[in-house]
């Protein structure tokens, strides 16, 4: 089964090749990705996998599968852009590695028990999808979710931030501001919880951290603004670190709109995203299986300060986010238009292949090995259970 795996997804390195290429030459923003979605999920109706479209109703993202009864292993495909600046995340090469091994993977299904999930995830750099997904019991179903991600390492996976974001608004009195006497403006208020946040980050645990922008404080020195707006993302280790910070902060804006008398209000402008938690029997599996697929330089777990929507479903089953470089210039940086640009170079799609060729591997383990599959979801019960 293995060799047939390997036999037929030689034959989609054209395929996987005009997938990113198309994607890379066709960059849509977050929720916008119609272009890239229909792309995709005609590429698996021609290869007979059941796709419902227009998923939960968010117009970009699909729900396929193929085969029957279980284990179920779902692949992710990402493959929103970031606004003007093209696929600088490699995104594109996220879908071409999980539709290179579930095509492959449903070569040889026919032969074996249990079902190739196929999850098309838009909306990643705004709130992704995945959250709303597991909020809505997509993965009760699902036994383990599986995906790389392009980088300029290749690595283990590791764990990334719980992220809570915030949007706080301020509303003053309006006016000319040559006129202001014994009053606070919006942009006061903004300003003052910019600095004093700055200093409220001083007490945080190790690892927390809170970054943020003005979005909105006036349209001219002429006019007091009124109206002023901010937005801030929390980071922190574990979510209840997180929600501790969102609470102070929460408790200073009140006090703030007290003092400065003007009206003030918190939101969240995207869904919050918890941490990943890692698997480690799920990547030494798939480990071995990139070292039988030719990438023998493996790095130890890579932790990111950044925030992913699979942190949120990896709270809900076993889960894995591993990286893999698909650069060879060292000097080239991740989340840059060289990093974008080297998505579709000769040595990324190989790396595509190789790393397509390790996720459908380890799903056809997971399929036939039971206990091999016990043994993750043993693992995964016991991290939910002991967090704090």
């Amino acid at each position: 089964m293995k060799q047939k795996i390997t036999t037929y997804l030689n034959t989609l390195k054209d395929t996987l090749f005009n997938l990113s290429k198309y994607l890379y030459e066709n960059p849509e923003d977050s929720f916008h990705e119609y272009k890239a979605c229909n792309y995709i999920t005609n590429l698996l109706k021609d290869n007979n996998f059941f796709v419902i479209d227009n998923y939960l109703n968010i117009p970009t993202a699909f729900y396929a599968k193929y085969g029957k009864g279980y284990p179920k292993i779902c692949y992710i495909c990402e493959y929103d852009a970031v606004e003007n600046g093209g696929h600088i995340a490699g995104h594109n090469l996220v879908s071409a590695m999980s539709i290179g091994a579930s095509l492959s993977l449903a070569k040889v299904m026919d032969k074996i028990d249990g079902t190739i999930i196929v999850l098309g995830c838009p909306g990643e750099f705004v709130g992704g999808a995945k959250v709303t997904m597991v909020k809505q019991g997509v993965f009760d179903d699902i036994d383990v979710v599986l995906m790389a991600h392009p980088d300029v390492i290749t690595a283990e996976s590791g764990t990334s931030r719980a992220v809570i974001p915030l949007k706080i608004e301020f509303k003053s009195k309006s006016g000319f501001s040559y006129r202001r006497v014994g009053t606070y403006s919006a942009l006061d208020a903004c300003l003052f919880t910019f600095n004093a946040i700055s200093l409220l980050s001083k007490g945080f645990d190790e690892g927390c951290s809170i970054d943020g922008v003005i979005v909105k404080g006036g349209s001219s020195p002429y006019l007091l603004p009124s109206e002023a707006e901010a937005k801030f993302y929390i980071r922190a280790p574990k979510m209840n670190l997180a929600s501790d910070i969102e609470i102070k902060i929460r408790e200073f804006i009140k006090t703030t709109s007290n003092i400065m008398d003007v009206y003030s209000d918190i939101s969240l402008y995207e869904l919050p995203y918890d941490d990943l938690i890692p698997n480690r029997t799920l990547s030494r599996v798939f480990s071995h299986n990139l070292k039988e697929s030719g990438i023998i330089n493996i790095d130890s777990p890579k932790n990111t300060s950044s925030g992913v929507s699979l942190g949120t479903v990896s709270h809900k089953v076993p889960t894995m986010h591993p990286f893999i470089s698909i650069v060879n210039d060292k000097s080239i940086e991740y989340s840059s238009a060289e990093f974008s640009m080297a998505t579709i170079s000769y040595y990324a799609q190989n790396k595509v292949l190789k790393a397509a060729k390790a996720l459908a591997l380890t799903g056809l383990d997971l399929i036939q090995n039971k206990n091999l599959l016990k043994e993750i979801k043993t693992e995964f019960n016991k991290k939910i259970e002991t967090r704090d």
